[in-house]
């Protein structure tokens, strides 16, 4: 049985590699550290591989970036209509606010939006206090997320980034909270709402990279005097997701989107295997001669833009009928750089019944 423009593979299984999936940390742009003003920063893909960093690990204050952590922790203890009492403790907090009183009652989400949006610390304590009873609770439960996040370089003192003895962060550990907090579809919906009203208060998104930036689909500001201005972002363009952080940077809307630009320009999550690919394997005492089998799903891969991979495709010689369908045929494993980046399974199309054999 032939099939134009099909190639047909009859290749031995290979057996001893040793298979792990790309999650090197790539070089940094170094020619970019003089024009980013930021103090420290770091542009990091989805699997956790660097882009480019400048001073991505040196601990600094983060300001109101705090509240990713405190979103995040928030989603996790709650229900999104859940409803929240405002404890008078928690109001009139110094800094930014959603204006809270004594007694209201808003529902988990509205608060969680109020911390995102417009940064509300009177939204931070309200969280803390009525899902863990105190803020000393909570903020354990912040250090033990960012301990289980392998952010090794962060501790939390408080739930909405006011300057605290021991609060601190590094632009690496922020970027892999962000790939954490998009993750989390509740999170990254809230983060991504422009504006909200709550009863006669109307919030609007400080965020200002959803609009200036093609692809940004959420963030978080934060600045205090001694912080500067601090800025996490998530941006996604034809399948390849980035996290952006800058720390101390007074030209951070600026910097994300250049650095946003020079990664997508440069790197891409290829598609390197496509569900279309046939391969043709000889089937012994069945009824066709042939059993088509196809990779189970598509596989995407990181790489700097114009690099190739190379494929080891593992087929058997031959299979014995019957064939059945859906069952495993093989598999493609790619490599990158000599060494395997990535795999997907090799599923038969359509069964093939043995020479002769009754169905019924």
């Amino acid at each position: 049985m032939a099939h134009s423009g099909k190639k047909i593979i009859l290749a031995a299984l290979l057996a001893g590699m040793v298979y792990n999936i790309f999650s090197g940390d790539i070089p940094a742009q170094a020619a970019l550290d003089e024009e980013i003003s930021a103090a420290s920063a770091v542009v990091m893909y989805a699997d956790g591989s660097c882009v480019f960093e400048k001073n991505a690990d040196e601990p600094r204050l983060i300001a109101s970036t705090t509240k990713l952590m405190t979103a995040l922790v928030a989603v996790e203890l709650s229900e999104p209509d859940q409803p929240v009492e405002v404890a008078p403790q928690c109001c009139g907090i110094e800094g930014s606010s959603m204006y809270l009183t004594p007694g209201q009652v808003l529902t988990a989400d509205e608060l969680i939006a109020g911390l995102l949006l417009c940064s509300g610390n009177d939204a931070a304590e309200t969280l803390a206090v009525a899902l863990c009873g105190s803020e000393a609770a909570f903020v354990g439960k912040m250090n033990e997320k960012a301990a289980s996040l392998g952010m090794e370089n962060s501790s939390f003192a408080n739930p909405h980034g006011l300057d605290a003895e021991g609060h601190c962060s590094t632009a690496r550990d922020l970027a892999k909270l962000m790939l954490a907090c998009m993750e989390n579809s509740r999170f990254a919906r809230l983060c991504a709402i422009p504006s909200l009203q709550v009863g006669d208060q109307y919030y609007v998104n400080h965020n200002k990279l959803l609009g200036m930036c093609d692809g940004c689909i959420g963030g978080k500001t934060g600045y205090t005097r001694a912080a500067g201005r601090c800025l996490v972002s998530c941006c996604e363009r034809d399948h390849t997701r980035f996290v952006c952080v800058t720390l101390d940077d007074p030209d951070d809307w600026n910097d994300h989107m250049r650095l946003y630009d020079e990664a997508f320009a440069a790197y891409t999550n290829a598609l390197v295997v496509g569900t279309e690919e046939r391969y043709e394997i000889p089937v012994a005492g069945g009824e066709e001669a042939f059993a088509l089998a196809a990779p189970e799903r598509e596989l995407r891969l990181f790489m700097p833009r114009g690099e190739e991979p190379t494929y080891v495709r593992e087929l058997p010689r031959f299979t014995y009928a019957p064939v059945r369908e859906g069952a495993c045929a093989g598999r493609i494993v790619v490599l990158r750089g000599g060494e395997a980046a990535g795999e997907v399974k090799l599923i038969f199309l359509r069964g093939v019944e043995r020479h002769g054999e009754e169905t019924g």
